[in-house]
């Protein structure tokens, strides 16, 4: 997706993903995966809660309200603030389109990631928890999870910190296309007249097919388009990080379901 958005020739990797967790994972992180893999894992306190549909239930609440919070908030426009006192010189409309500014876009998804990685990294927490909590083998892969999940943080953090960035990009190429659009829309109106009267004084057959064909309008473009494409673009890019994000906890829950 951000591919096509960003037109950026980025060629299909062809390492293993063991030869990528190779480059990712410390010699720290390395020894600790090791020690988890072959060593006796950790007795579980009793008591720890079991997973049951209300976990279900929680993990499908979380992903909602991430998703809803995402649909809404990249729905709503993100024009310049205006200083108090300070009155608007163009209508509402037209204010939202031409200032809109990247910097509150920018602003409003680092602060939509903050909040996935924070709702997200408490219910893996959480799921690991209940899956230490069923057995011998279970524990070792909860202890693996933990591992991974510290030993990558940084370098997901660094990979999705940089599409603000990227679509930063895609902002300016929209918004540019369209004021390209609507400039040779309004040179091709104010060429229309002169056209129209040249074929109308030419005494010839096709004239009047000329002139009609010179008074035709031009495709209509709606000013401001390119902002909700924007929009659009943004949120698809934010669900598609969301499932993500989601996928160790995906994991966990199928383990539980099968446990």
């Amino acid at each position: 997706m951000l591919t096509r958005l960003t037109d950026a020739d980025v060629q299909q990797s062809r390492q293993s993903l063991s030869d990528h967790l190779s480059q990712w994972l410390g010699w720290t992180d390395a020894i600790a995966l090791s020690a988890a893999l072959n060593t006796s894992p950790p007795v579980i306190a009793p008591g720890a809660r079991m997973f049951s549909s209300a976990e279900e239930r929680e993990c499908a609440r979380v992903r909602n309200t991430l998703a809803d919070a995402i649909a809404s908030d990249t729905a709503a426009t993100a024009a310049k603030r205006i200083a108090p006192g300070q009155a608007p010189v163009k209508k509402p409309a037209a204010l939202a389109e031409a200032d809109a500014d990247y910097s509150n876009f920018r602003q409003r998804y680092l602060s939509l990631q903050h909040t996935m990685e924070t709702s997200i990294g408490n219910l893996r927490s959480r799921l690991r928890g209940m899956v230490a909590a069923k057995n011998g083998e279970m524990t070792r892969l909860a202890v693996v999870d933990a591992i991974m999940d510290r030993a990558l943080l940084p370098k997901e953090r660094a990979l999705l910190g940089a599409i603000p960035k990227l679509l930063q990009a895609h902002f300016e190429r929209l918004r540019k296309a369209e004021e390209a659009a609507l400039a040779q829309a309004a040179a091709d109106a104010e060429a229309q007249p002169a056209d129209a009267e040249s074929a109308v004084d030419a005494e010839e057959p096709a004239g009047a097919d000329a002139a009609a064909q010179a008074a035709a309008p031009a495709v209509g473009i709606t000013p401001g388009a390119w902002l909700d494409t924007f929009r659009a673009d943004m949120r698809s890019v934010l669900l598609a990080e969301l499932d993500v994000r989601l996928q160790p906890v995906e994991g966990l829950l199928a383990t539980l379901r099968a446990s």
